[in-house]
């Protein structure tokens, strides 16, 4: 059985930190268990070392503090240690931690002091095609990668940055599996594993996709955005408790973070509730009533026509609309609306029983009316134009949304009462839908 690698000795009694050195300290997170913890009290150790520290040793201390401190997660006051410390190895983690914080010009500057002291050149180039890529300059990404080829066969960061290349330029097959061989070269590399976990996740293999997220978490520094897919995962396959853990951990590193806030209460709420699939059996009788057409009734040529003209089809339909919304139809009298209420009291139902439970009718984008060729153009784009979060992207995949069309055909209530999908989700197709000048039905 594997030794635990004690942190103490590695970075607190030992003098030196180099390469070597972040290599056993992340081969010592991977152990688990409490080496994470152990990490948090050797970054206590090393404060109190460089309260009395000076000159060289103080450089030192702030060096090994920064890449503690790198390691778990607290961005902004390694960039604080390693701008204090000197070399090779301090400039290369400031790059990258600068990188993490979107400071793109001053990292390319830490990984320039870098290579000149001495940092591996072709390590610092990977790293810089990183930073083009997020800048949006793919073809110099690509300039640079193109010439760093020979590390195909054996450096798994080559391949994440390769695929993260391919993936911007929507090569997502091909990119896979760069991801997959990065893995095989390094199964700690988060970035490609949080890549496949995310790839996984848009194609539905939610076991998969689980599998990629928790091994993120096996190899610090652990990024939110795989603690918050992570915990919308496990909401979806009823794992309340480890959902609320990762909420909760969100909130650890950012408390402020109101999305994971809500989330975490979501699923604490979830952990109370229980399936009955009586209930689920009469809800859908319930349901398939309210799907029976119209057409279905010997109505008279009067209110069929009436219900024609307002796009009525089903008895749900008459159960979104008031006594009142149909007397101010034309040619809609007393008469008629009896005949409606009697048919509608046949079936257990009355009109505007779901205005009644909260829901809301709106005929505009439910009618046949005709719409310009710009508005059809926007009603045609797919889904994915909103830019959603997971949660309710996964929440329109169940539903068979696949375009703005299909989206403003469905009111708010419809949605809630997907699973997982909650007012959270609801405010935010309703902010991305105002971007294209469109709302829910109802709205």
């Amino acid at each position: 059985m594997e030794s635990t690698i004690d942190l103490k000795a590695l970075l607190v009694e030992r003098e030196d930190c180099d390469a070597g050195t972040v290599q056993q300290l992340r081969n010592a997170l991977a152990q688990g268990g409490t080496q994470y913890r152990s990490l948090r009290d050797v970054a206590d150790a090393l404060k109190k070392k460089l309260e009395t520290a000076t000159g060289a040793a103080a450089k030192r201390w702030h060096l090994k503090l920064g890449i503690a401190q790198f390691f778990l997660g607290y961005m902004a006051e390694a960039a604080e240690h390693l701008q204090q410390a000197e070399g090779a190895l301090a400039n290369f983690y400031l790059g990258r931690v600068l990188t993490a914080r979107q400071q793109y010009d001053d990292a390319l500057k830490a990984f320039d002091r870098a290579e000149k002291a001495g940092y591996t050149a072709s390590q610092v180039n990977l790293q810089r095609v990183g930073i083009y890529r997020q800048k949006g300059d793919v073809a110099q990404a690509r300039t640079v990668l193109s010439k760093l080829e020979d590390l195909s066969s054996h450096n798994a960061e080559y391949h994440f940055q390769l695929a993260s290349a391919l993936l911007s330029e929507g090569e997502r097959s091909t990119a896979i599996r760069h991801l997959e061989r990065a893995v095989e070269l390094d199964p700690s590399h988060t970035g490609a594993l949080f890549q496949l976990g995310h790839a996984n996740d848009l194609a539905g293999n939610d076991e998969e996709a689980i599998s990629y997220y928790e091994r993120c978490l096996n190899h610090p520094p652990v990024h939110v955005g795989a603690l918050m897919n992570l915990g919308v995962l496990y909401e979806d396959n009823e794992k309340y408790d480890k959902a609320e853990d990762c909420y909760r951990k969100v909130l650890a590193a950012n408390p402020t973070d109101e999305q994971a806030r809500l989330f975490m209460k979501d699923a604490h709420a979830s952990l109370t509730m229980y399936y009955n699939p009586e209930e689920e059996h009469a809800f859908s009788r319930f349901s398939q009533v309210l799907e029976i057409p119209v057409t279905d009734f010997e109505l008279s040529v009067r209110s069929r026509n009436c219900l024609k003209k307002m796009n009525i089809k089903t008895l749900g339909d008459l159960t979104r609309v008031s006594e009142q919304n149909l007397l101010s139809s034309k040619n809609f009298g007393e008469t008629s609306l009896t005949e409606i209420k009697e048919m509608m009291a046949s079936k257990g139902l009355h009109l505007g029983q779901s205005l009644e439970e909260g829901a809301q009718y709106d005929i505009r984008y439910r009618s046949n009316q005709p719409v310009s060729e710009q508005e059809q153009a926007v009603l045609s784009k797919p889904i994915s134009d909103l830019n959603l979060s997971v949660r309710a992207r996964k929440c329109m995949n169940r539903l068979g949304i696949n375009t703005l069309g299909d989206v403003v055909q469905r009111s708010a209530d419809e949605l809630l009462e997907s699973k997982n999908f909650g007012m959270t989700s609801l405010n935010e197709v309703r902010e991305k839908l105002s971007q294209f000048g469109l709302s829910l039905r109802g709205d």
